[in-house]
Order: structure tokens, then sequence, then C-alpha cells
């Protein structure tokens, strides 16, 4: 009886090691040069990506989410990073699951270094966002100034209509507040070419809208 626990026990001390060692290879497959450069990308840590990218990890790798390294460092603005991966030849026009880019970030993000870092990848800037807009629209409506005037400098539509019939002067002044940001970034928009005339879908200007929110100022630079 004696001989048959201990034989049990060997048995099972056994498996416990094999179970152990299949687990330690399993833990060793999640991680790869890939998913190390996603990481490293995501939180900024240069010198992991320039490891990832030697050790083989495909740049155009995606997430669950479909967001390439370069994406991911738009998105928390990580610039050495990105520059890093633009000189490595990584794509400013991946797009992910929600349709986002690396350069269409820089327009949620208002990034005036990421849209300098992103240029020499030569952004493809007449790819639309999930509501069909172009980067100088969202930096439009949330006062990104310096964005704005960086961008208008790019050949980017200023006269771009998206989704909801709104171009980059429209939305500045529908989804604005009439303060100084938007104020200036209606100055800019203007300067760049930007047509005050047109409509939205129901036949409005961005005159008309200032009036009805009582943007006294920007319909003054409006012209009205």
């Amino acid at each position: 009886m004696r001989r048959l626990v201990v034989a049990v026990l060997a048995l099972a001390m056994g498996c416990l090691l094999l179970v152990g060692g299949c687990t330690a290879r399993q833990d060793d497959d999640v991680t790869s040069p890939a998913t190390d450069l996603l990481a490293a990308a995501s939180s900024g840590d240069v010198e992991g990506v320039r490891a990832a990218l030697e050790a083989g990890a495909d740049i155009e790798r995606r997430d669950e989410q479909g967001r390439t390294a370069l994406l991911l460092a738009a998105t928390h603005d990580h610039v050495e990073v990105a520059e890093v991966l633009v000189e490595r030849g990584a794509s400013a026009d991946a797009l992910d699951d929600r349709h986002d880019t690396p350069w269409l970030v820089t327009g949620v993000t208002g990034s005036v270094a990421m849209l300098e870092a992103l240029l020499p990848a030569g952004p493809d800037l007449t790819i639309r966002n999930r509501y069909g807009g172009v980067s100088v629209i969202p930096a439009s409506e949330r006062g990104h100034v310096d964005y704005v005037r960086r961008v208008v400098e790019t050949g980017i539509d200023v006269d771009h209509v998206n989704d909801l019939g709104w171009t980059a002067l429209l939305e500045a002044v529908i989804l604005g507040d009439g303060g100084p940001r938007h104020q200036e970034i209606v100055r800019i928009l203007l300067d760049a070419g930007a047509d005050p005339s047109i409509p939205d879908r129901d036949g409005v200007t961005a005159l008309d809208h200032a009036r009805d929110r009582g943007q006294t100022e920007v319909a003054a630079i409006l012209g009205g």
C-alpha cells in the first residue's frame, strides 16, 4: 500500500512538472517582437521599439483593435517613437477598426510635434475619419489653434465637407464656444481660403450659425 501511495505521489509530481513546463512555454509564446513593438510604442519606450524592430518585428503589425505601432504612438503623442517608426518606413495611413490613421489622430490630439513627425511619411491628407472628415475638421472643433495654423499649410482641403455636411469653418462655429481660440481658428481658416458661403445641409452658413449662437465676435470675423 505504501508503495502505491509513493507511486501515485510521484506520478502527481510528474504531472505538475509537465503542466508547469507547458505553462512556461505558453507564457514564452505570449511575447514576440511584434507584441513587444506594440507595447513599446504605446508606452513611449523608444529603445524598446528599436529593439523590437531589430528583432524582426513587423512594423505594420496590428493589435486587437487594428492599431499599428505608429497609430499607438500618435494616439499617446510619443513623438520620438513616431520619428523612429517613420524613419523605418511605417505608414501614416494605416486604418484601424475605428477608421483612424496616425495622421487623422493628430487632428484630435492637436499635436503639432506629431504632425511634423508624420509629414516625412507622406500621409494621405484626403483619408476620412469615421465621420467623413479630414484632420482639420476635428482640430477646428476642438480649438487646436496651433495645429490648425500648421495643417492649413500642408495643402489639406479646408473646404472639405464631412458626412454631417460640415466644413472645418462650420464645425468651428457649430461645436465651438465662440471664445478666443475659435475666433482665431475662424481667422486662420479664412486666411487659408476657406469659403464662408458654404452652408450646411439645411442651407445655414457659418455666419448664420454664429449669429444664432450669440457668437458676436465670430460673426464679426465672418463679416456679419
